[in-house]
C-alpha cells in the first residue's frame, strides 16, 4: 500500500480545539482570538514577558531536487521533544502562495511531522499575507499620487526602487511598464513587482518588536531619491504612509497559534524567502514561544550559508536572542546530488557520489560552529538508503567532531524523532554554548560581504559590478553603512552558480547590484542572478490542486 499523502494524513487526523493548545501554554481565552476552532491569534504582550526557555534552530544543507525535509524534520523534533517530557514549542514562517502553487505543493511540514490545520495555513491562513500585500500596495499607490499630484517631494521617477508585490510566481511582472494611456493614468514609469515574501513589508513584520516600533520602520522604508546631483532619500515618512500601512499591519503583526499533527502548540508567523530575504519566522512569535516554553524550536530557509547566517547575524542580533543549539538536516540523497548523481538514479546505492556530496556537510557544520552554537547532524532517512550509505554518512559526521542522529520523523512522527531530540538535549545540558554574531555591523559594507562570503560560503573573494559599486558608496553616504548585510544568493550552492554543487573551493562572488532595506535595517546584496519574482514551472502544483464535492482537497502533497 502507498503511504498517504500530506494532505490525507492531515484530514484524518482530529485536531484538538486550539484552545485546549492554548491552555497547555498556560493562556484562556480571553487571550486568543480564534480563526475557527483551531487557529487563533495571540496578544502582542506576551513577546515582552522574560524567556523561560532555549532557543534551537533547525538549518539544513544546500537544497537538492530531492528535498531534504527540514521543515518535517523541524516539526518531528517538536513533537519528540514533547515525547520526552519537556514543554516544546514550534516557531515556523508561513507559506506563500507562490511555491504552493508552484513547486512545493504545501509547506506546512510532511507525513506524520507536519502542521494543523495544513490546507488553511497553506492557502490564506489568518490573512497576514494579503494585510501585508495591502499594506504594500498603500505605499505604492501613494507613491504614485504623489508623482501625479505635482510631486512636492522632487521624487525622480528613474530613481524609484519601490516595487509591486504579489504573493503568486509571475514571470510577466518581473519588468513592466505602467501609467500609460494618458495623463489621467499617471506618470510613465517602468515598475516591477516582487513575491510578498520578498516585500520589505514582510522583512519589516518578521523583525519588528512592537506595534510602536513596527510604525518607525514602515517609516524608515526609502521608496527613491531626489532629482538632481544631491540625491536625497524619499521615505514612506515623507509620504505620510506609515501609520496607515501600520493600521493594515495591525492584526497581521499578532502571531498565530496552531498546532502539530500530535497536538503541540506552534506558532506560525510571517515568511521572508531565505534566498531573496532574511529567511525566518518573526521575532515576536520567537519571544512569545520563549516566554512560554522550556524549548522553542525554529527554522531558517535553506542552508546555512543563507538561513541560518541570517538568523544569526539579523534576527538574533535585532531581537537580543540567543541560540543554544543546531540542528542541520541533510539526506543521502541530498549527498549523493551534491556529489553529481542525477535525481532519477537516488534509489539506487551510489557510495562513489555519495563520498563526493559529503563535504557539504563539513561547510555547513563548520558554518554553525563559528557562531558558537554547538550542533546536531539529523540524517533524515528515505526509505532507498541503504545501510551501508546511512553508516558512511554518520563516520563522516562524527569525523567532523559532531554527532549524527538518524530520523524517521516522516513516516513515524515524533517516535521517528527521539534519538535526535536527546542529543538535542544533551546539547542543552552541557551549556556548550557562547554565540556571537559573525561580523561588527558597524564596518564598511564591503568589509561584511567579504566577512561572508569567505567565513560562510568558502570564497576567495568577492567582485563588485559598476552599479554596485556605486550603490554602496551612496548606502553609505546617506547613513546605511552601519546596518548588517542580506546577501541575495541561489540556495542551491555555496557560490552565486546554482550549476557548482559539493564544497567548491578558489572560487569568487560577484554582486551584482545592493539596495536599502532600512525599515527592515539593513541593505540586500545581490550575488549572481537571483530573481526576486519566481515564474511557475511547466506542471504548477496549481493543476492538481482542488476541492472535490465530498468537501475533500486534493493536491496539497
Amino acid at each position: 500500500m502507498a503511504f498517504p499523502t500530506d494532505i490525507e494524513i492531515a484530514q484524518a487526523a482530529t485536531p484538538r480545539p486550539i484552545s485546549d493548545v492554548a491552555a497547555e501554554l498556560g493562556l484562556g481565552v480571553d487571550d486568543l482570538d480564534l480563526y475557527g476552532k483551531y487557529k487563533a491569534k495571540t496578544p502582542l504582550e506576551l513577546a515582552a514577558r522574560p524567556p523561560r526557555g532555549r532557543l534551537v534552530l533547525v538549518t539544513a544543507v544546500n537544497p537538492t531536487p530531492a528535498g531534504e525535509g527540514k521543515s518535517t524534520v523541524t516539526v518531528g523534533l517538536t513533537q519528540a521533544l514533547r515525547r520526552l517530557g519537556k514543554r516544546a514549542v514550534l516557531c515556523m514562517r508561513e507559506p506563500s502562495l507562490g511555491p504552493v502553487f508552484g513547486v512545493k505543493g504545501g509547506a506546512a511540514g510532511g507525513g506524520h511531522s507536519q502542521l494543523l490545520p495544513m490546507q488553511d495555513i497553506n492557502l490564506h491562513f489568518t490573512g497576514d499575507f494579503h494585510a501585508i500585500t495591502s499594506a504594500h500596495s498603500l505605499l505604492s499607490a501613494l507613491l504614485d499620487n504623489h508623482l501625479t499630484q505635482g510631486n512636492a517631494l522632487d521624487i525622480d521617477p528613474r530613481r524609484i526602487t519601490w516595487p509591486r508585490t504579489i504573493d503568486m510566481n509571475d514571470r510577466a511582472l518581473r519588468q513592466v511598464v505602467i501609467g500609460l494611456g494618458g495623463v489621467a493614468n499617471g506618470v510613465v514609469r517602468e515598475e516591477k513587482w516582487v513575491i510578498v515574501p520578498a516585500s520589505e513589508v514582510m522583512g519589516i513584520l518578521s523583525l519588528a518588536t512592537s506595534y510602536a516600533d513596527l510604525e518607525e520602520r514602515l517609516a524608515r522604508i526609502i521608496v527613491g531619491s531626489t532629482a538632481g546631483a544631491s540625491k536625497q532619500p524619499v521615505r514612506a515618512g515623507d509620504l505620510k504612509a506609515h501609520g496607515a500601512m501600520a493600521l493594515l499591519l495591525s492584526d497581521a503583526i499578532r502571531p498565530n497559534l496552531v498546532q502539530t499533527l500530535e497536538g503541540g502548540p506552534a506558532f506560525v508567523h510571517a515568511g521572508p524567502f531565505g534566498n531573496i530575504a532574511h529567511g525566518c519566522n518573526s521575532i515576536l512569535a520567537t519571544k512569545s514561544a520563549l516566554a512560554l516554553a522550556d524549548v522553542v524550536v525554529t527554522e531558517a530557509g535553506f542552508g546555512s550559508d543563507l538561513g541560518a547566517e541570517k538568523f544569526f547575524d539579523i534576527k538574533c542580533r535585532f531581537g537580543g536572542l540567543n541560540p543554544e543549539a543546531a540542528v542541520i538536516v541533510a539526506t543521502v540523497r541530498s549527498c549523493k546530488m551534491q556529489g553529481g548523481a542525477d535525481k532519477k538514479s537516488l534509489t539506487k546505492e551510489d557510495i562513489g557520489a555519495l563520498e563526493r556530496g559529503l563535504p557539504n556537510i563539513a561547510k555547513h557544520i563548520e558554518n554553525v560552529k563559528q557562531f558558537g552554537v554547538p550542533v546536531v547532524v539529523a540524517l533524515n532517512r528515505h526509505f532507498a538508503d541503504t545501510d551501508r550509505e546511512l553508516h558512511m554518512v554518520q563516520d563522516f559526521v562524527a569525523r567532523q567532531g559532531v554527532p549524527a542522529a538518524l530520523t524517521e520523523v516522516f513516516t513515524k512522527g515524533g517516535a521517528g524523532g527521539e534519538e535526535l531530540g536527546k542529543q538535542v538535549l544533551a546539547m542543552l545540558d552541557r551549556k556548550g554554548a557562547d554565540f556571537k554574531p559573525l561580523y561588527d555591523a558597524t564596518l564598511p559594507i564591503k568589509d561584511k560581504i567579504e566577512t561572508i562570503v569567505r567565513r560562510v560560503y568558502g570564497g576567495d573573494g568577492v567582485d563588485y559590478a559598476p552599479a554596485a559599486d556605486r550603490a554602496i558608496g551612496y548606502l553609505e553616504s546617506v547613513g546605511l553603512g552601519q546596518t548588517p548585510v542580506c546577501i541575495a544568493k541561489t540556495q542551491y550552492s555555496l557560490t552565486d552558480d546554482p550549476t557548482i554543487l559539493g564544497r567548491p573551493t578558489g572560487f569568487r562572488i560577484t554582486i551584482n547590484d545592493v539596495w536599502p532595506a532600512a525599515g527592515s535595517g539593513f541593505v540586500v546584496a545581490r550575488a549572481g542572478e537571483i530573481m526576486t519574482m519566481p515564474g511557475l514551472s511547466k506542471e504548477p502544483s496549481a493543476e492538481k490542486i482542488r476541492r472535490l464535492p465530498s468537501g475533500e482537497v486534493v493536491g496539497l502533497f
